[in-house]
């Protein structure tokens, strides 16, 4: 696999964590959370996300090897 689509990939999943993390945050706020609750709402999906995104590529990585 060429290291540039290996590349692209992460920060695809990054860009995609963040706007899930900055979503969530926002969520929080408009729902009535202090700034810290929002911010570690927003940490925690885009740990998740990470997470899931580990969690899919070892299981591709299984099937495909």
């Amino acid at each position: 696999m060429s290291i540039a689509v290996v590349l692209l990939t992460l920060a695809l999943v990054i860009v995609v964590a963040l706007l899930a993390a900055a979503g969530a945050g926002k969520l929080a706020r408009m729902d009535g959370a202090t700034y810290p609750a929002a911010l570690t709402r927003a940490a925690a999906v885009f740990a998740g996300v990470i997470t899931l995104a580990t969690a899919v590529t070892a299981a591709l990585h299984t099937l495909l090897s």
